[in-house]
């Protein structure tokens, strides 16, 4: 479903309090948070490459630089987050932002970029064309009603279903899919969790 309006969508919502300790980072385990990850003049830089290790040695996911929110998971209720993303081109077959938990899945929502287009998985498109541009990004996860909105640069893009009850929490960052590219980056600023 595409659906186009321009307005705040945090409108309504009440703006959930995040301190550092609220952000926490996964990264190969072989290498130093530094050589995956920075921190500077409010722009969080995230890269991986499709040879990294998984995040800790018993996994058998692929390569990952990702922030978990933590201290704010839910079960119910609205919530939503916002942030505001750059893709550099070459970047494919990546997860930049993922809604965790699901009842038989890993997540609800991972928002993924295949040569140049944002999409849902590997299916909708979110936003075409996106390489070395900054876009706004809010996900709103309505529990109750098993719903996600998604809007680009304020304007409601994709409304899909949601995957059961589960514990829920936020991740953003870049995360190797199937046909990654051999380096994938995301940057990320002015990330916001937001209840209502």
């Amino acid at each position: 479903m595409r659906i186009c309006s321009a307005h705040d969508p945090t409108d309504g919502f009440t703006l959930v309090p995040l301190t550092a300790q609220d952000f926490r980072n996964d990264k190969p385990y072989n290498e130093p948070l530094k050589n995956r990850y920075s921190y500077k003049d409010g722009v969080r830089r995230f890269w991986v490459y499709n040879n990294d290790k998984p995040f800790k040695p018993s996994s058998t996911t692929r390569p990952r630089s990702e922030v978990r929110i933590k201290g704010h998971d839910y079960t119910s209720g609205v919530w939503q987050f916002e942030g505001n993303f750059y893709v550099p081109s070459g970047t494919t077959g990546a997860c930049i932002m993922q809604v965790f938990g699901a009842a038989s899945h890993a997540t609800t929502l991972q928002l993924r970029v295949y040569d140049g287009n944002l999409r849902v998985y590997r299916n909708q498109v979110v936003a075409s064309n996106i390489y070395d541009k900054w876009f706004k990004l809010n996900v709103i996860h309505d529990v109750g009603n098993s719903r996600v909105t998604i809007f680009i640069n304020n304007v409601q893009k994709v409304v899909v279903g949601g995957r059961g009850p589960s514990t829920f929490y936020f991740k953003y960052g870049v995360y190797a899919q199937d046909g990654s590219s051999n380096y994938m980056e995301s940057r990320w600023r002015g990330n916001r969790v937001f209840r209502r």
